[in-house]
Formats: C-alpha cells, sequence, structure tokens
C-alpha cells in the first residue's frame, strides 16, 4: 500500500471508531515513507493515537525526533535481551543498535517507551534482572511477554516456552502500586520505583476474545479481524484500485467486522 492508501483506510475506519492506529510489521522502519505515513495519519483529525513496534535497530537521530514531530505518539521496541551474545543468537543483530534506538526514542519525546521482551526457556529468562536494570536507567518500562503457541513450531514451544505465574508472583510482592490496564483485557502493571513492569499473558482464553476490539491491515491492504485465523480476510485495498469510494469502503470494513467470531469462545459461543 501508499502511504497515501494508508492514511486513507485507517482514516475511514476511524471514522467508524477505531480512533487508535499501531504500525507494526514485520519491521515498520523499512519503509523508506514511514515519516510520511505517520504524518499523513496524524492529519486525520479522527485518529487520537498513533504508535509503533519496532526492533529499534533503525531508530537514530534524527529518525526517532522527525516521526514524533510528525505525529508518532509512544513506541514498543523488541528487545529480547541486553546481553549481546543472547540478542546476537536470537535476532543476528547487534544490541548496541537496538539500545540506540531506545535512548532515541527516549531523546524524542515518545512517551512511554516501552521495551518488549519476549521470554525465553533456557534463553533469556535469566535475564529479567539486567533487562529490569537498562528499562530503569533508560526510563523505559519493561514489557515481559509470555511465547505463545501461535506461528511457532511444537517442538520449539515446548523447549522454550516459560511461565511468567512465577514472575508475576514475585514482582506482586515487590510492587509499591499495582495498576490493572481494564482497556488492555485487564493487564497488570507493577510499580517499582522508578521502574514500570508489565506482564503479557497468553492471548489462548475467552476473555481475551471478549475483550478483543482490534482490527488489522495486512501490508497487501486485507482486513484481518483475528489475530489467529487468515480465514476472514477481506480485500479493500482492490477495490479502492478499482474506484470503490468512501461509502464502500465503509461498507468492506463495516463487514469485516460483522465476521467477528472469538477464537477461543469456550462454551459461551
Amino acid at each position: 500500500m501508499t502511504p497515501a492508501e494508508i492514511a486513507n483506510i485507517a482514516g475511514i475506519a476511524s471514522e467508524l471508531g477505531a480512533r487508535r492506529v499501531k504500525l507494526t510489521g514485520g519491521e515498520p522502519l523499512i519503509r523508506q515513507e514511514i515519516t510520511e505515513i505517520v504524518r499523513l495519519l496524524s492529519e486525520r483529525k479522527t485518529i487520537e493515537e498513533i504508535s509503533m513496534v519496532t526492533n529499534g535497530t533503525l531508530l537514530t537521530y534524527p529518525l526517532a525526533t522527525n516521526l514524533k514531530r510528525n505525529g508518532l505518539m509512544r513506541i514498543n521496541i523488541n528487545v529480547p535481551s541486553v546481553d549481546a551474545e543472547t540478542y546476537k543468537h536470537l535476532t543476528g543483530g547487534r544490541i548496541s543498535d537496538a539500545l540506540e534506538g531506545v535512548k532515541a526514542a527516549k531523546s524524542a519525546g515518545l512517551y512511554p517507551v516501552k521495551v518488549n521482551m519476549l521470554v525465553l526457556g533456557g534463553v533469556n529468562n535469566d535475564q529479567i534482572d539486567s533487562m529490569l536494570k537498562f528499562c530503569r536507567q533508560a526510563g523505559a518500562t519493561l514489557q515481559l511477554i509470555e511465547l505463545e503457541p501461535l506461528n511457532v513450531e511444537s517442538n520449539y514451544y515446548s523447549q522454550h516456552h516459560y511461565s511468567l505465574d512465577g514472575i508475576e508472583k514475585e514482582l506482586s510482592g515487590r510492587a509499591q502500586k499495582v495498576e490493572v490496564r481494564r482497556s488492555m483485557h485487564g493487564r497488570k502493571v507493577y510499580h517499582l520505583g522508578e521502574a514500570q513492569v508489565e506482564v503479557v499473558k497468553p492471548v489462548e482464553n475467552t476473555e481475551f476474545c471478549l475483550r478483543c476490539s482490534r482490527m488489522r491491515l495486512t501490508s497487501d491492504g486485507k482486513l484481518k479481524s483475528c489475530l489467529m485465523r487468515c480465514d476472514d480476510l477481506v480485500d479493500i485495498l482492490g477495490p479502492i484500485r478499482s474506484g470503490a469510494g468512501s461509502q464502500e469502503v465503509r461498507r468492506l470494513i463495516e463487514s469485516s467486522a460483522r465476521t467477528r467470531r472469538p477464537f477461543y469462545g469456550g462454551q459461551l459461543f
């Protein structure tokens, strides 16, 4: 999609109530027009918040500042480890690039800056304290993410899944305050002095589906109403390039929304 097509679709969706836009990937910063995309989105007055998920390795000065000036508000940066060898093992990249990205985001005034740490058993589960120390120093929120049995082989999941229940219990005992984010499926935020830690539990449950209000737009212009499935895709870019106007785009978005079904419906559905 072109930047204008992205902004057009997101703008029409925002008029229907989708007021928050998150740019994800893959890696959104490989788009050379990423600043333009953010700017065009911010010009849509019905869009209230623009955020991004990135690995941060390309987020250097002046890009972070330019993104902020053009309307980006907050950012999540995926950093599985602050140990150079572990980081290279998991990503093939250099930890210095990612850490500079975190600092650039903070310096640019993006708020909050969240560091996503996917916790993997036998790989980095013993590095949470070092990650917390870095986030405290950087002024970033640490977001611990439990491995999902989604898009991974069963052997990998069984080998590296690490339950965060014990970590949550420890955090609960150490925290001066525990905040519950009702808008994020009841996710808990643990306040540890100057540090904040969020724990992202698996989404394989009926409560997550019950509270989910997200819709995804794929890079090739298809609406995806559920993260877990690909059998409900609605092509929206094709009709636009064939001349469809705003009313037709609205109809397609509404049609996709009406087909939403909870992937983990339990006995309720």
